[in-house]
Formats: structure tokens, sequence, C-alpha cells
């Protein structure tokens, strides 16, 4: 017998506290208790779990919850235990002793329980089913429903079990949940689950407590992370990395800078993982380092910051991770670092893939670069993506929203695209469409004698980088579409059509473009740090004093970068002055050391400047291991290859150690090496080059040189100048 509205307000107060439901859970859990399978698509915060644990508790029986992680059901577990006596909750998976499954089966089999949590890997093991038929089940709640799809964040093979295990289990209806799901991943869902009556519950994506901002991944990003961090001191935060040893890498990196953090990933030991998660939700722990292992389900309302050292493989991952930042509606910063080599790097993972889901991986990635590249409004992009529409002209919640770009006017652009989808008979994606535009004879273009056609080339004046904004505003403002079914392929909807027939104003804005060479500098768009021009000119000019003095080119006194954190973090003494970039030991104990110093620090006195908080950003042992294998191997005189050889490192990548060692002011002697690999002309010819000009560029000295000397050779004579001239 259904249960009455009273009834139901009564049992969300009895058992969970609450004096009511939010947004459409009353009416999921009436679904439920009505025997209807139901489909629930519900922003992470917005309270999913509550749609089946209630449910579970009013019905007779026990309900399996199937759920991928072991972390979220002890979590959720814990949870129900302590607020009802009368159901108990149980988990069922590997992580149990013979003696643990045995008292879980007990109690099921005896009606003790009322929610069973289930690892779809536990779930299609033959004793289980065999042991679950007997018993009495109330429905079936699928959670992580995403997992589903080939086309979801998260997808899991053995998920598309579940309904096989169903029929065999004994027949009960379904609740399918998930926090992430386009409208090809929900019709995948609720096919593959044999749903496809079921009611259907979405809400909206958006959180406007949440802000979004992407910043370029320069190669400070650590410090960077660092300085964000203690900024927000106190703050509980979680850290996003793809690869399991970056994560332990970067948490052992924040404990040497006084930030409580631990890291996350499926590869420690499941006690080590629980008695993290636990020192995270008890706040003994601040910061979370994780690969995307951690996080589905936790409940913790609290947590203030969710960054992205690496861009995720789908706007989905991203969408739920970020969904872990301020569930309880406070201040909720969702960061992510980018850089266009990240992007390939998981190109290159796929490899090796069926054809088909590197495909998907591949559509996948370009939608997250999209969003990553985009000037439009963040969040306008995101439910566009999840097919909701946010008609805000600004949400003053995103980076781009708060520094907005010039828009520029883009009707003849756009009707160039509306025209060429047209022109392609609708049967392509955007990749295609923009190498016909710009006159791109590709062998795909070739295959389909496009080449021929007579708007082939229309576009091909035009900076290339404006056809993807185009492209993805047009299909914002609802003049193109995306075919759900074949993934990617453009369409032109009926305002498109519209459009071809009275053009009008389209304005839109250029992408922003982020460079793997970007070069770190302190003043970054987002970053409350900001370089002081007065105090960098002063600098300049003492650099160019002390060159004078010294004969020596200014360069080599400190590189303009080091002038230009000075002049943003106002080192006042010789230790600070040591956490500046390109300054080390070695330069800290050269005369004039002191005068720089001592400028800045008139000028914080003159000017009554607050300084932020000194941040000292230490390294941890393991790169300063590395720098004292370099001296050692050069001290004792041996080839430079062969100390590559013996580190791992490519020969570049060693001479960039090298050359931070000696820019940061510690001398080395490398002749024995020179002598050996080059010509001494050659030597002199590069070492008179770097004497007499007025910059250590590599690239103007290849300008230069190039033709009689190769680029290692420049930059090892760059070396052996920069250590006896600087040091």
């Amino acid at each position: 017998m259904p249960k009455t509205k009273m009834n139901l307000t009564a049992a969300l107060k009895k058992y969970f506290g609450f004096d009511k439901f939010k947004g459409d859970q009353e009416a999921i859990v009436q679904n439920v208790l009505d025997g209807k399978d139901t489909f629930v698509l519900m922003p992470t915060g917005g309270g999913k779990s509550l749609c089946y644990q209630l449910p579970s508790l009013l019905m007779d029986g026990t309900a399996i919850v199937i759920s991928p992680l072991i972390a979220l059901m002890k979590n959720q577990v814990d949870v129900i235990s302590a607020m009802s006596e009368e159901g108990t909750a149980h988990y069922l998976n590997s992580s149990l002793n013979k003696a643990a499954i045995d008292q879980v089966k007990a109690d099921v089999k005896e009606g003790r329980t009322k929610l069973l949590y289930v690892a779809p890997e536990s779930l299609t093991k033959e004793e289980n089913v065999e042991f679950l038929k007997q018993a009495k089940i109330s429905f079936y709640a699928i959670d992580e429903a995403h997992c589903i799809s080939e086309w979801g964040h998260d997808f899991r093979p053995e998920y598309r079990r579940i309904r096989p295990i169903i029929n065999e289990i004994g027949n009960a209806p379904i609740i399918a949940l998930t926090a992430t799901a386009t409208d090809k991943v929900r019709t995948d869902i609720k096919k593959n689950l044999g749903i496809t009556d079921a009611v259907e519950f979405k809400s909206s994506f958006n959180r406007p407590n949440l802000y979004y901002e992407v910043r370029p991944k320069t190669k400070d990003v650590d410090k960077d992370i660092i300085k964000f961090i203690k900024q927000h001191p106190g703050k509980s935060g979680i850290i996003y990395c793809l690869s399991r040893k970056k994560v332990e890498e970067l948490a052992e990196i924040l404990r040497a800078n006084d930030i409580k953090a631990q890291a996350y990933h499926a590869g420690l030991d499941s006690a080590l993982r629980s008695q993290t998660q636990d020192d995270f939700l008890m706040e003994q722990i601040d910061v979370i380092v994780a690969t995307i292992a951690f996080g589905m389900g936790i409940d913790k309302p609290d947590v203030r910051f969710v960054i992205h050292y690496d861009i995720p493989k789908s706007l989905e991952g991203y969408y739920q991770e970020t969904g872990r930042a301020g569930r309880d509606g406070g201040e909720g910063l969702c960061i992510t670092f980018y850089a266009n080599k990240d992007l390939q790097k998981l190109d290159k993972f796929m490899e090796g893939k069926p054809v088909a889901e590197q495909d998907i991986g591949r559509q996948l990635l370009q939608e997250t670069a999209a969003y990553a590249e985009t000037s439009v409004c963040r969040r306008k992009m995101l439910l566009h993506y999840f097919g909701e529409i946010y008609d805000q002209d600004n949400c003053h919640n995103c980076d781009n929203c708060l520094h907005p770009k010039t828009k520029i006017e883009g009707k003849d652009q756009l009707v160039i695209v509306l025209n060429t989808v047209i022109a392609l008979k609708e049967n392509f994606r955007s990749d295609y469409v923009i190498d016909f535009i710009m006159g791109r004879e590709t062998e795909d273009i070739i295959a389909h004698n496009h080449q021929e056609h007579d708007l082939f080339g229309a576009g091909e004046d035009e900076d290339e980088k404006l056809w993807n904004p185009v492209i993805r505003q047009a299909l914002i403002a609802g003049y193109l579409k995306k075919d759900v079914e074949n993934y990617g392929l453009l369409k032109i909807t009926s305002a498109g059509k519209k459009f071809l027939k009275k053009p009008e104003s389209f304005m839109i804005v250029e992408d922003k473009e982020f460079n793997d060479d970007y070069e770190s500098t302190p003043e970054q768009e987002g970053g409350t740090s900001a370089l002081d021009p007065v105090l960098n000119s002063m600098l300049k000019d003492l650099r160019k004093k002390v060159s004078k003095k010294m004969g020596r080119p200014p360069y080599v006194i400190f590189q303009d970068v080091s002038l230009e954190q000075m002049a943003t973090d106002y080192p006042v003494n010789l230790e600070e002055l040591k956490n500046i970039q390109g300054v080390g030991e070695g330069k800290v104990k050269q005369p004039y050391a002191q005068e720089f110093v001592d400028l800045i620090k008139r000028y914080c006195e003159e000017n009554d400047i607050t300084r932020q908080a000194d941040l000292r950003v230490r390294t941890v042992a393991k790169k300063s291991m590395l720098k004292v294998k370099i001296i050692q191997g050069i001290d004792r005189q041996v080839a430079l290859d062969d100390i590559a050889n013996a580190q791992g490192l490519e020969f570049e990548e060693l001479l960039d150690e090298v050359e931070a060692i000696v820019y940061s002011g510690t001398k080395l002697n490398i002749d024995y090496f020179l002598d050996e690999v080059m010509d001494e002309d050659h030597i002199d010819d590069i070492y008179d080059y770097f004497s007499e000009s007025d910059t250590d560029s590599l690239e103007a000295a290849i300008d230069e040189l190039g033709d009689e000397c190769s680029e290692d050779e420049i930059r090892l004579v760059r070396i052996k100048f920069i250590s006896e001239m600087a040091n």
C-alpha cells in the first residue's frame, strides 16, 4: 500500500532528521514505493542516496544497492547504521573475510538487513547469486549508473551484466541513479537495464555556488597549488591527478610544505585507503591527493576546493569530481590546470584499445578541450553539454565571466559554417567541417571527393582558430546540434535554417590559447598575486648598475623571471630570496644579493606594502637527490650522457637540470665533457657570442649560430658561460 505524503515526511524526520525533502526526492521515493522502475539524474550533492535509502527502510525485504566502490559502501553503511536501529545495512565485497560474509548472509536470511551494498563483481559470483535467489528483494538500486555506458566517463564492462543477473536472482523494481549523463548515456543506461519505460527524474545541473576556473599548467604548477592552499588555510580540499605516481609525489611535496595531505589511489593497501578516508572525514587531514578512485559517494559537505592537476578524460568526470565541492551550498572553488600536452598524453594512452573505444575516448577528450579553451561562460558550456539551457549572459562565478574577453562579430563565419553543414549533408563532425572550410585536402576529404565542392575553402582567409569557437557557440545558441546516436555529427536546427534566410548579428568570443611552452609569470588571471611594475623596473635598474660594475651581462646577475618573482613575492632577507625561482645558495652568497633585498625592504616600507604570508615551497628529497647526483657525477667527470642514462633522463632533460643548477648559483665545471665532444673553435665562438650578447635567449643564439653549431652545443657552452661568469 503506497505511503501517504504525511507518512513520508514523518519517516524522513524519523530516520534522517530532515524536516523537508530536497527537489524531486519525495516524488522519487514515492515512485519506488509504488513499485515502478525509476531513473534519477541528480547532480552530486543533490541527495541521491536518500532516494533509495529511505524506501529500503520502509519496505519489506532487502534492497540490493549495486555500487562500484568499496569506499562508498563502507561510508554509506556507517551512515545508515548510525541512523536506524530497525534496519541493518551491510556490504558484500572482496574486503570481507568468511566469518563476516556468513554474518551478512545470516542477517539477510532473517530479514534484518534492509540495505545490502554489493559490488558488480561480487554480484556476478555464482555462490552470491544462489544465496540472493533465496532472499526477499524489495528493489534493486544501481548507483553510479553511468558506468553501464561506454559513453560514460567511467565505463565498467561488468556493469553491463547487471540485467541478466537480476533476471536470474528474481525480478523486482529497479532504480538507476547517476550524477552525470548526457542524452546518449541516459538512453544507453535505460536500454541496457531494460527499463526504457522508467519514470525519469532529472534535476538541474546548475550548482550556482561552485566557481569554475581553468589556469595554464606551467612548470610552477606545484608552487601554484601550494600558494592556493596556503591562501585557504584549514579548508578541506581534493586534488585529482591522473597517475598514481603523481598522486604520491604531490602529496609528499604538500606535506614538505606543512600542508596536512595524504595520497589516495587504488594501488594502496585497503586498510590505508580506509584510514585516509576516515581521517579526511574527521578533519585529521585537510587535503586528499587522489586518482578518480576517491570521492564517489563520500558524504563530506564542506569540501571547499577541488583542484584538477591534470585535465580529466571527459566532462562527465570533470562535473562529477568538481561536484564534490560545496555540497552544503557554501563556497566551492573548482580550479583546473590545463596544457595541450596533457591531452596528447591522454590520447596516447588510448593506443592499443579497440578502434570504437578509441573513437569514443577521443570525442570525449575533444569536449573537455573545448571546455578548457573556451572564453564562453563555463557554467553555460557545462549545462549545455548536459542538455540544459542556461540563459544568463554572465554567471558572475567563473573566470570567463569575471574576466570577459571582448566579443567580435561572427555573423559571416556562422553563415559559412551552416552552409557547410548543409553541403556536407549533416554527415560529419566539427573537425571535418573545419578542414573543409579551411580548404585542407586531407585523406578523408579526398576520399569523399569534397575538394571539388564549390564551398570548399570558403573560410581559408580567416584565422583557423576562429572556427572552433564559432561552431561551439552556434551549438550553445541552438543553430546547430550534435546527433545523439551518431555522436558528434553536426546537424542544422530549424533556428539555424531561419538564421540563413535572414542572418543577424552573432557576437562570439575567441578561445583562449594554452601553449605548451607557456612561461610562468607571477601575474596569472584569477590569481591573487600580481607583479609590481614599479618595483620590477627598480630591480632592473639595480641589475643594470651591478652588471656594469662587474662587467658582465645583466642576465648573469639575475634572470628576468627571478626579478619578476621578486616584484611579486617581495623577499626582504636572503633566506626569503632563496625561494625565488633561479636563486639558490650560490646566488645569495654573491655580494650584490644583499643590495636587492635591501632595495625591496626599503620599497615595502616606503609604500606600506602588505606582503603575502611567507611561502617557502620546499621540494621533496627525490628532486634534491637528483641534483646532488648530477653535481657528484660532474665533480667525478662522468660523461654527461652517461649521467643522463644512469638517472633515467633524456639528454635534453639532463641539460634542463644542469641549467637550473648553474642559474641558481652553483658553479659546475663541464670542460672535461666539452673538450671530448666539441671543437675548441666552436666553444670559443659560442662563448664570445654570450659575452657580447645582452640576452641568454636560446632562440636568439640559434638564429645567430645555428648554421655552425647544434642546439645541444649552444646549451652546453651557455652552461659553461653562466657557471664561470655568474657564479
